[in-house]
């Protein structure tokens, strides 16, 4: 991902979704497999369910908030790389010799 410079605008998004695509589906499955545990955790009624509900409720609001961040962040970093680029702002990433749109 970062091994070579941007040369291009597009360049920018399509190196973006490329690291989105490779490591979506292993944080998806950890995520999801997390938050089925604790459904039914947060779902019990028995014994025990007294103490056990409120310890998963953080729990399930932090890996909540994680499958958001999976997707905003990468959206962010895009926007503000591509913010960067069209603003002529100087960055790590760029090539220095890049063509003005």
């Amino acid at each position: 991902f970062r091994r070579s410079k941007v040369k291009r605008y597009e360049e920018i998004q399509e190196r973006v979704v490329e690291a989105g695509l490779r490591r979506i589906r292993p944080c998806l499955m950890t995520t999801f497999t997390t938050l089925a545990a604790l459904a039914v955790v947060l779902l019990s009624t028995g014994r025990g369910s007294d103490v056990m509900v409120p310890m998963a409720i953080p729990v399930f609001g932090g890996m909540a908030v994680a499958l958001i961040v999976i997707f905003v962040v990468p959206a962010c970093y895009c926007g503000i790389k591509q913010m960067k680029w069209r603003l002529g702002l100087s960055d790590t990433d760029f090539t220095t010799d890049r063509e003005a749109e």
